[in-house]
């Protein structure tokens, strides 16, 4: 397993245009997928038995310039797809897009704002103050057991006036839109046509326009999505040719959601899958026009399970019914992700902020932004390092989470093999991404002592508490 975490590690190499800055990068990864308290760099330091001198070039890594993360995002992308364990569709990769909120009560972090936290398991929402963050995964797996490995999570919110300051328009456009065009970027890094499953939030005119756009200009398909509709969405019958006038671009309104009774003798009863069990369902599938001033042609498909109702949508009309059921299905790997990349990584756990950033006012109104107040061009580079400190964080918490996913599939003999950790029940013969990070804590030392041929290895030892102070005696004792 440590040989081929050597391997895909070394291949990002050229990233990175200086060695000392790799060298960190792989000794922040390695410890992103092994420690076991969350507080920070200081919990590296601790889980590696790093020389305690080193905190603050740990720290200015993230702010360093030798690297991009832009650069990286696309060679771990890369990488991903190299590996041989996408799980795909009609030949096509999934990917998962969603959004997730971080917590964040400092002052002086830029891009902190407030947002409406939404929960199905509290009966009263909240306000919180946090980082609004759009994230993209892909599935990788087989059928024993499927991860949504992260391939991109950036902060979608708060940035505008610092995507200004570094020359980028993107700032503008609203957390939806940036979703759909973080996973058209992936999907061009990809080389190949991927379907994207996202929620009912994301069902929307910008969005599919988003889509139009971008694929105009790649000249090709990139995307097909897989979405649930909102509870009563409205579409158009086909228009019907008229003899004078200009052409109509929609017919009939439908309501979609009385469907469910005037065409109810149509549903059709069959076996699918649903998250991952055999269920039976009865399913009416038809293609409407949707979307104001838009009139795509989407595929509904709506579907009765008990007293359930619920409506899917597909820009795809070569998808079938029990695809589009099965391929939603999988959308709830994101939230799984979602949750392990906090408990087991702690991938929101960055502490990074400015002395240059405006005090934050909690009880500013809606809309108001402090970065505006901030002209001088020092001021705004330092806020700058800071918003990339704080998604290089989140980058490299993203590569170790997904690593540690590949292992587990890739090496689940190996890490199950040794009863080195009780589980009172094994629910998977794939081991999950917090069995693989305990497995890992056990074995690193004896691997850092044994194989001095793997690179990344001695890139630990070299700054390890005793290997420094063993050349530390050394040099003494040839000053003497």
């Amino acid at each position: 397993m440590y040989s081929w975490l050597n391997k895909k590690l070394l291949s990002l190499r050229e990233c990175f245009s200086r060695e000392a800055s790799f060298r960190w990068f792989v000794i922040l990864v390695i410890g992103f997928m092994l420690r076991q308290d969350h507080l920070g760099v200081t919990s590296i330091i601790r889980c590696l038995d790093l020389n305690p001198c080193f905190y603050e070039t740990m720290l200015h890594f993230f702010r360093s310039n030798a690297w991009k993360i832009d650069r990286l995002t696309k060679e771990w992308i890369r990488l991903v797809a190299r590996t041989g364990l996408l799980f795909t569709e009609n030949l096509m990769p999934i990917l998962i897009g969603d959004g997730v909120k971080a917590a964040k009560e400092a002052r002086y972090m830029p891009c902190v704002k407030r947002h409406y936290q939404e929960s199905e398991t509290v009966s009263k929402a909240a306000y919180i103050f946090g980082h609004m963050f759009g994230a993209i995964g892909i599935l990788v797996g087989n059928s024993k057991k499927l991860f949504c490995v992260p391939l991109s999570i950036r902060i979608h919110d708060g940035d505008k006036q610092i995507k200004k300051w570094g020359g980028n328009d993107t700032g503008c456009e609203s957390h939806v839109v940036r979703t759909i065009r973080d996973a058209c970027s992936a999907v061009k890094v990809l080389g190949m046509k991927s379907i994207l499953l996202l929620d009912r939030y994301y069902l929307s005119v910008p969005a599919l326009m988003a889509i139009i756009d971008e694929e105009t200009r790649a000249g090709k398909s990139l995307l097909s999505v897989v979405m649930r509709a909102k509870r009563n969405p409205t579409a158009y019958l086909d228009p019907i040719p008229n003899k004078r006038g200009r052409p109509r671009i929609k017919g009939e309104k439908v309501k979609i959601s009385n469907l469910f009774e005037t065409c109810l003798s149509e549903f059709t009863e069959a076996a699918v899958t649903l998250y991952g069990k055999d269920e039976t369902v009865k399913y009416y599938c038809c293609d409407l026009l949707w979307g104001k001033k838009l009139y795509q042609k989407l595929r509904f498909v709506l579907v009765l399970k008990g007293d359930s109702k619920s409506i899917f949508v597909s820009t795809d009309l070569s998808l079938t019914p029990e695809q589009i059921l099965k391929l939603y299905g999988y959308r709830f790997k994101i939230e799984c992700s979602f949750r392990e990349f906090k408990q087991v990584v702690a991938g929101f756990s960055y502490r990074f902020w400015s002395l240059f950033m405006p005090k934050l006012n909690r009880f500013a109104k809606s809309g108001h932004d402090c970065l505006e107040s901030v002209t001088d061009e020092h001021a705004q580079k330092r806020i700058l390092l800071a918003f990339k400190a704080i998604e290089g964080f989140v980058m490299v918490a993203s590569i170790a989470f997904g690593l540690l996913q590949m292992c587990a599939l890739q090496f689940a003999e190996e890490i199950t093999a040794p009863k080195f950790r009780w589980v009172r029940t094994r629910s998977n013969e794939i081991p999950s991404e917090a069995t693989t990070s305990h497995f890992m804590g056990k074995t690193i030392f004896r691997t850092i002592a044994q194989r001095h041929d793997l690179a990344i290895m001695r890139f630990i030892f070299l700054r390890q508490s005793h290997a420094f102070e063993i050349s530390a005696v050394a040099d003494l004792h040839d000053a003497s």
